[in-house]
């Protein structure tokens, strides 16, 4: 499945994402149909909502409630359009982590390096234990059916996922197009001898994988050009393994790249295959090629799955291609990704 992420204009992302920042309950846009949910014997039922002062309506749990039984419970519709809808998700700055292991990887990393990271929801299944390791990590506890869990985690054997948490961006993800006031590029990386760009890869478990790979290989975080697909879609979580929620990652355009170049004098490369090329021939990536580069800053570009690089970074970029004895033209970015990542990986 292929998903763009396009960013929302300023107007409408700010007022959200400040209120989430301020008020940890989780608020909903109004639309015509909106409820909230009381407990009424472990049970929920539904009451009218209200909007606070910011004209948000907002979706509050109590803290009595036992069980979500239903899959048209409000409060599931909000989960499943945080799970399918790319604007909903960046308007409410918050994603579902699906499953333990990605969880467990995000609290380990978090708690390494003192980061906070909030849930606010902990969907867990009827009769589950609470996983060890996210016993003091979540806002409130909500117990689902197994027809819920199911409807959420899109896994078939609702059995095989017990928990899903509902989860704020964390706060080294940035979206220029977004936050005019980041206007200073060494703040947007804590690290930046390499950094991984990608451009226009829109396959989620590709985009997921690099993030993966670039934490395994403690690149210093990814820049994501236009044309990706959204980090925090369900599919791109599943493959990351939680390492959205701990590389730093970067969503912005040509012209805020070329001002973290010029600003850090970083070296651009670009992985391309040693066939088709039209302005310069590839580099090879070899031993000798890696080590002349081991101190220096770097960007590397990969493209994505179809068109390959753009012009742009074409043009832009030094070119680098991997040496393959066989007769295949090209690999899948995120394989020929781990191998650029891996080869160019800071020495300590």
């Amino acid at each position: 499945m292929l998903c763009s992420y396009k960013p929302l204009v300023q107007g409408y992302y700010s007022p959200h994402l400040n209120l989430l920042n301020q008020n940890p309950n989780i608020s909903i846009p109004k639309t015509k149909t909106q409820f909230e949910r009381k407990s009424v014997d472990g049970r929920f039922e539904d009451i009218d909502a209200g909007a606070d002062s910011s004209g948000l309506w907002k979706f509050a749990l109590p803290s009595n409630v036992k069980f979500i039984t239903s899959t048209s419970n409000p409060f599931v519709k909000h989960c499943l359009k945080l799970k399918n809808s790319s604007s909903y998700r960046h308007s409410h700055a918050s994603a579902l982590v699906v499953g333990t292991t990605p969880l467990r990887e995000i609290y380990r990393y978090k708690e390494a390096s003192q980061e906070k990271t909030v849930i606010d929801c902990l969907l867990l299944l009827d009769k589950a234990e609470i996983p060890e390791g996210l016993d003091t990590h979540y806002g409130y506890v909500v117990r689902v059916s197994s027809m819920v869990m199911k409807k959420l985690s899109g896994v078939q054997s609702a059995e095989s996922i017990e928990v899903i948490a509902l989860m704020r961006f964390p706060t080294s993800f940035l979206n220029l197009s977004i936050d005019q006031n980041k206007s200073d590029s060494r703040s947007w990386f804590p690290s930046t001898h390499r950094i991984l760009v990608l451009d226009g890869v829109q396959d989620p478990g590709n985009l997921g994988t690099l993030i993966r790979s670039a934490m395994a290989f403690q690149w210093g975080g990814i820049f994501l050009l236009p044309g990706c697909c959204d980090p925090f879609n369900e599919k791109a979580l599943r493959a990351s393994r939680g390492a959205s929620f701990q590389l730093p990652i970067v969503s912005g355009s040509w012209n805020h790249l070329e001002t973290l170049k010029g600003t850090l004098n970083m070296k651009m490369l670009a992985g391309h295959p040693d066939i088709d090329w039209k302005t310069k021939k590839p580099f090879s990536l070899s031993q000798e090629f890696v080590n002349s580069l081991s101190h220096a800053p770097l960007c590397l570009v990969l493209g994505s799955e179809g068109r390959g690089l753009s012009e742009k970074s074409q043009l832009e970029c030094e070119l680098v291609s991997i040496p393959m004895s066989g007769k295949f033209e090209s690999l899948n970015v995120s394989v020929a990704g781990g191998i650029f990542l891996y080869m160019l990986q800071p020495k300590n």
